[in-house]
């Protein structure tokens, strides 16, 4: 039996390596045990699972032991996006159980324990379920069949809340489902209201085309392709919807960051949201200077939407934003969302009557400068060695001529230079990996601290 640790958004291994009947039951006895410890034995429990290989395999056979124990289970009737589970655990009041390894390569699956607030669970959480694993729990009422449902109608009601679909009617864009759990879903609203739309990959394939299941400019060749040749907005989703990927009516790829805060003066000025930006400590200080720009406090939290998320529930948060393409607003889940960020950036483009290009060519005007970032993974054979180089980055005074102007270590360690240039190592909450965050206000400067961050690693 292999350890089973809760990363920064669930447990994840190798599917029929680590991720095997055995364990997925241990993590199932434990969740159920925390349910019936925290909310008693009347707590709903909702399963719901992406594309991947096997997901719906073990999110039935899930079901089945939940439902053995005594509770009453809700499974999802199709593949469905973490962030429609999530919604229904907060609407319904009920906890649920996502069968997902979002953006991870294709060979691994996760659960993901989504609490009644509808978002992450919090470390004390986590830390209550693996608690849970070396214990036994046995069945504590008579078996319950388990009900199939669908989540997906609650969900649209409340994005109809939120976005005004009659400004977005009529626009034409580029969509890739990228073989992942939001493809129907996006589709559908798409088409519901009127939005017209050429469609990509929206099929169940466990290989997910053969790329990773990551909305990164590198794993969208079609999608660019086509907003350069028809010159709409593209729009894809990771493999359970959570995040996001853009590419612009010339093509190019938009990073969240710049989305956020487009997303951001949005907001604040078509409609009227007040309070305040929350942001990992990995995300560009382009948010900073937006936020400074428009009046508005910065909430600066660890890496992991877990930690965006606790503070959104207990802070008045307009957007909760980070670097790798997870946002959510406030009146929505604590959760990122890839389906509602879409769906914003459209309403964006829709309430100024710009395109996607020009609303960043006046973010770039807004803020009189440009950012550049990048991040690098190191996979290390050792931990020893992984530690080594975690250790060289302990407490520099300078690095490769850049003077150190301040350090944080809210999360891994941060250093920013006097030029507003920084640097961020960390260890990855997902994989075996050490990410280095990275970004200047310049590209030959990204380039030149690119090298630097690899010559001193080696």
């Amino acid at each position: 039996m292999s350890d089973i640790k809760f990363g920064t958004d669930g447990w994840r291994a190798v599917i029929d390596e680590d991720f095997n009947e055995q364990n997925v039951e241990k993590v199932i006895r434990a969740t159920g045990k925390y349910v019936f410890d925290n909310f008693g034995a009347e707590k709903k429990i909702l399963i719901g699972y992406d594309p991947r290989n096997k997901a719906p395999e073990f999110a039935k056979s899930s079901a089945k032991l939940l439902g053995d124990l005594g509770f009453s289970v809700f499974i999802s009737d199709k593949i469905i996006a973490t962030p429609i589970l999530a919604y229904s655990a907060k609407n319904q009041n009920a906890c649920a159980i996502m069968f997902t390894a979002s953006h991870n390569p294709p060979e691994y699956l996760g659960i993901k324990f989504i609490p009644d607030y509808g978002g992450p669970a919090t470390n004390e959480i986590t830390n209550e379920l693996t608690l849970n694993l070396e214990k036994e729990f046995e069945r504590f009422s008579s078996p319950k069949e388990p009900s199939e449902c669908s989540f997906e109608d609650e969900y649209i009601s409340h994005l109809e809340k939120i976005i005004n679909f009659e400004k977005i009617k009529g626009f034409m864009i580029n969509y890739d489902g990228h073989h992942g759990a939001a493809s129907m879903t996006f589709k559908f609203i798409l088409d519901k209201y009127r939005i017209m739309n050429t469609a990509l990959h929206l099929n169940r394939d466990v290989n997910f085309g053969g790329f990773m299941p990551d909305p990164k400019e590198k794993y969208l060749p079609e999608l660019k392709r086509l907003c350069t040749d028809n010159h709409c907005v593209g729009l894809s989703n990771d493999g359970d919807g959570d995040r996001f990927g853009v590419f612009n009516e010339h093509g190019e790829f938009v990073n969240a960051n710049e989305i956020i805060c487009i997303l951001l003066l949005h907001l604040v000025k078509n409609k009227g949201y007040t309070g305040k930006l929350a942001k990992t400590v990995g995300a560009s200080s382009m948010l900073d200077l937006t936020a400074e720009k428009a009046g508005i406090e910065v909430v600066l939290t660890p890496v992991g939407f877990k930690w965006l998320g606790e503070v959104m529930r207990k802070d008045n948060i307009i957007i909760g934003g980070e670097e790798s393409g997870g946002l959510s607003i406030k009146g929505h889940i604590p959760e990122k969302d890839g389906i509602l960020a879409n769906l914003l950036i459209l309403e964006a483009m829709a309430y100024s009557g710009k395109q996607l290009y020009e609303l960043q060519n006046d973010l770039k005007e807004f803020l009189g400068c440009e950012f550049f970032s990048d991040r690098l993974d190191f996979k290390f054979e050792t931990k020893e060695e992984q530690e080594k180089v975690l250790e060289k980055f302990a407490d520099l005074k300078e690095f490769c001529g850049k003077e150190v102007k301040e350090k944080i270590t809210l999360d891994g360690v941060k250093y920013i230079f006097a030029d507003d240039s920084w640097l961020l190592v960390r260890k990855s909450g997902t994989e075996p990996l050490l990410r280095i965050y990275l970004e200047t206000r310049n590209v030959s400067g990204l380039e030149e601290l690119r090298e630097n961050v690899k010559n001193f690693i080696e």
